[in-house]
C-alpha cells in the first residue's frame, strides 16, 4: 500500500547527511495563496484555470484540487472527513518558471501536502471502467512531444497539446464520471481536437445523462482520433484520504 506524503520527502530535504532523495525535492510552486470563499461567492463559478507558470482555482473543495491534481474522476477519491467536498477556497499557486498542467498539477500535490496536510493511499477495487484503446483501423492522433503539455477541456470540445493517452484518458475520467483506463499502448504526446455533440445529455437526468454523453463521446473518440472506449468491469485504483485538516490562511 503506497502512501502519499510530500510532507516526508521535506523532511529527508532537511537531513545532515544528503543522499540521493534529499536532491530531489517535491516540486512547489513559487508563491501561493489559499482563501476561504466569501459566503456570498459559494454559489458563484466553480474551477481551476491554468496559464504557463500560473494556477487560479475558485470556489473549489479539497476534493476537487485532488481530482485535479492526480488526474482522476471524483469516484475514484474516497474517505476524509466531510469537509473535503463542501469547504469552498480560493487557491492561486505561482511558479518561478513557465511551467504548463502537468509541472503546475504536481506542484498541486506538494501544496495540498504543505497546507491541507493531505496524507492518502492507493487501493485496488473491482468496479465499471472504460477501457480506452486503438481502433480496429489504427490511431487519428498526430505525434506532438513538445515541453509544455496543455489541455482546454470545456462543454463541448477538447483541444490538447503534447498530451500523453494516460493523460487524456485522466481527463475522460473527470468527463465522464467513471474510470477510464488507457490500454492504447501509445506512448509520448499528441495533438488533437476533439467535438462531441452534448445536448441530449444536457436534457437528462443525472444517471441517464451520464451514460447518454459517454456515448456520444465513444462515437466522437473513434471517429475523430482512431480510439475506442469501451464499458468493462476490472481492478480500478483509487485514491483514498486518510488525513486531512482546514488550512490556515495566508
Amino acid at each position: 500500500m503506497l502512501r502519499l506524503t510530500v510532507g516526508a520527502a521535506l523532511l529527508f530535504a532537511g537531513s545532515i547527511v544528503p543522499s540521493p532523495a534529499a536532491e530531489s525535492e517535491p516540486p512547489q510552486f513559487e508563491a501561493a495563496s489559499i482563501h476561504p470563499t466569501d459566503p456570498k461567492d459559494l454559489n458563484g463559478p466553480s474551477g481551476c484555470q491554468t496559464t504557463l507558470g500560473l494556477m487560479r482555482c475558485t470556489n473549489v473543495t479539497l476534493k476537487r484540487c485532488i481530482i485535479g491534481a492526480y488526474g482522476v474522476g471524483p469516484d475514484r477519491v474516497l474517505g476524509g472527513p466531510d469537509w473535503i467536498d463542501t469547504d469552498r477556497f480560493q487557491i492561486t499557486g505561482r511558479s518561478d518558471q513557465p511551467v504548463a498542467d502537468r509541472g503546475l498539477m504536481a506542484m498541486m500535490q506538494t501544496l495540498l501536502a504543505e497546507r491541507f496536510k493531505l496524507v492518502l493511499h492507493r487501493e485496488s477495487r473491482r468496479g465499471a471502467a472504460m477501457v480506452l484503446q486503438v481502433a480496429r483501423n489504427g490511431s487519428k492522433l498526430q505525434p506532438d512531444n513538445g515541453a509544455n503539455a496543455s489541455w482546454s477541456n470545456l462543454h463541448d470540445h477538447l483541444y490538447a497539446t503534447s498530451i500523453t493517452m494516460s493523460e487524456f484518458a485522466g481527463i475522460l475520467s473527470r468527463s465522464l464520471n467513471l474510470p477510464v483506463v488507457d490500454r492504447t499502448g501509445l506512448t509520448g504526446g499528441f495533438r488533437f481536437a476533439l467535438h462531441w455533440n452534448p445536448d441530449d445529455a444536457d436534457a437528462l437526468q443525472h444517471d441517464d445523462a451520464a451514460a447518454a454523453l459517454r456515448s456520444e463521446m465513444s462515437t466522437a473518440i473513434v471517429r475523430q482520433l482512431g480510439l475506442t472506449l469501451k464499458l468493462r468491469k476490472m481492478p480500478i485504483e483509487t485514491l483514498v484520504v486518510d488525513h486531512a485538516e482546514r488550512p490556515s490562511e495566508n
